[in-house]
């Protein structure tokens, strides 16, 4: 019997693919962005950072499956802002970097202190979203010139009380070698996005069809959650964090910067107890939170957070 070879995807074909879903949902939202390379000597990578708006530099960091227009319907709400979207080290059209050669809490804050300082800023407002969060308070820890405001979106492994969610411990497990390789499908999306409290939306319609639709072709077209793996099994060890990724009181008590922090009242991540513990520590921090909003709270409600924003930048 004769073999068939099959063809599979080019990179260039893959990316174009991804491309065209990216700019998809950017048309949906009625934005338009400018697109930057920036790259970095230590530690030596190429980031990509997406431009919507101007005014006042606003950096955002975001958490697992984040990148590009998975902030769109938050940046619609904030006129009169420069926001700056980063893709992570290994996400969306960013170079991979190897966590474990490197301090992790060390290496986040080189690489936002590198980015700022390619992107011609001093300082910015940060806004990160679940491993964001940390990101941007490990950047308001150790470069705290460089940080204005701090906004928190979800929850994230900031204290050592909150366990390592059940996907990222499947993702760090042997298994998760082949969930990385397995190709996405809607439905697998809107059940990930279940699990992460955003069923009551999902069925109310208010995220995008466009927005799920990216979601898949980000999962099949790009390398971002083999990448993601990699960081995962570096800081995670079963169902604790490893040192150097959560923060003791006395680091946040440090934390001069005034810090707001919008929990989803249906994110697993955390509970509202632990996030007023954790914005009481802060000396200038403050809770917000989106009833029956998910781990992602501004696609619950976007005029709820980009507001809680807007008043907060504002003061």
């Amino acid at each position: 019997m004769a073999s068939v070879a099959i063809a599979m995807p080019s990179a260039e074909g893959r990316t174009e693919r991804y491309r065209e879903a990216e700019q998809a949902l950017w048309d949906y939202y009625g934005l338009k962005t400018t697109e930057h390379f920036i790259d970095l000597d230590s530690p030596a990578v190429r980031l990509r950072v997406l431009e919507v708006g101007s005014g006042e530099p606003v950096l955002f960091v975001p958490g697992t499956a984040g990148t590009g227009p998975y902030w769109g319907s938050l940046v619609r709400e904030l006129p009169g802002f420069r926001c700056l979207m980063l893709d992570r080290p290994g996400w969306g059209m960013s170079s991979a970097i190897d966590y474990s050669k490197h301090e992790y809490k060390t290496v986040v804050a080189d690489v936002l202190n590198g980015a700022l300082d390619a992107l011609g800023l001093d300082r910015a407002h940060v806004v990160g979203a679940s491993i964001g969060d940390a990101w941007a308070l490990r950047l308001a820890v150790t470069n705290p010139s460089r940080v204005d405001r701090i906004i928190l979106l979800g929850g994230g492994p900031l204290v050592p009380e909150i366990s390592v969610p059940p996907f990222i411990r499947l993702l760090a497990s042997p298994v998760g070698a082949v969930m990385v390789r397995l190709p996405m499908k809607a439905g697998r999306v809107r059940s990930i996005m279940r699990q992460s409290g955003h069923g009551a939306s999902l069925d109310a319609g208010r995220i995008p069809g466009a927005f799920v639709d990216w979601r898949v072709t980000f999962g099949r077209d790009t390398d971002s959650m083999c990448n993601e793996r990699d960081m995962v099994r570096a800081i995670v060890s079963g169902r604790t964090f490893r040192p150097g990724l959560t923060f003791d009181d006395a680091e946040l008590a440090g934390i001069e910067q005034p810090t707001l922090l919008v929990y989803g009242t249906a994110d697993p991540v955390g509970t509202v107890g632990v996030w007023r513990r954790v914005v009481g520590l802060l000396p200038h921090g403050e809770l917000r939170l989106v009833e029956g909003g998910g781990h992602v709270p501004w696609l619950d409600d976007p005029g709820q957070v980009g507001g809680d924003i807007r008043r907060f930048l504002a003061e």
